[in-house]
């Protein structure tokens, strides 16, 4: 029942997340580390303790690399400021997402995020009103289905190296 409850937990806060950002662009602070949480409680009981702790900084080293990619490309090459380019929920949604998985599923999933934002983006923005890009939201959509399908058995594993 408890594992039922962090589920339907996760899939509520994604799918706020996904809501307030593509709507507002803001999302609330408290909402990413209920998603960390979460997503934390059912891989590590899903896992090895080990593997588990392995993967978290794995992870972590990915998501700092990628972000001092994006720090580096905005200073030298935009030279421009680098929150201009990647908002304060982006850089959390991504942090918190390090608790999701196995390391080379981790390595899959989060470029595939990446990639479904910028589809999904182009396709739904039709003016160039706001050209920010709710990466958070998307993500939090992108992960919301990503885990409905592992739930359902759509996809084989996630937790697994």
């Amino acid at each position: 029942m408890f594992i039922i409850f962090i589920k339907i937990l996760l899939i509520v806060v994604l799918v706020c997340i996904a809501f307030q950002d593509i709507k507002e662009r803001q999302v609330y602070w408290f909402l990413f580390p209920i998603v960390g949480i979460c997503l934390g409680i059912l891989y590590f009981l899903n896992t090895l303790p080990e593997l588990f702790y392995v993967s978290v900084l794995f992870n972590l080293a990915f998501v700092s690399m990628l972000l001092g990619a994006v720090y580096l490309y905005a200073k030298l090459k935009l030279k421009t400021d680098f929150r201009n380019i990647i908002g304060l929920g982006d850089i959390l949604m991504f942090f918190f997402l390090i608790f999701a998985c196995a390391s080379i599923s981790f390595m899959v999933l989060l470029p595939s995020a990446l990639i479904f934002s910028l589809v999904l983006h182009l396709m739904l923005s039709e003016s160039k009103k706001n050209t920010s890009v709710p990466l958070a939201g998307y993500m939090g959509l992108f992960f919301s289905i990503t885990f409905l399908g592992f739930w359902s058995g759509m996809i084989d594993t996630i937790y697994q190296f």
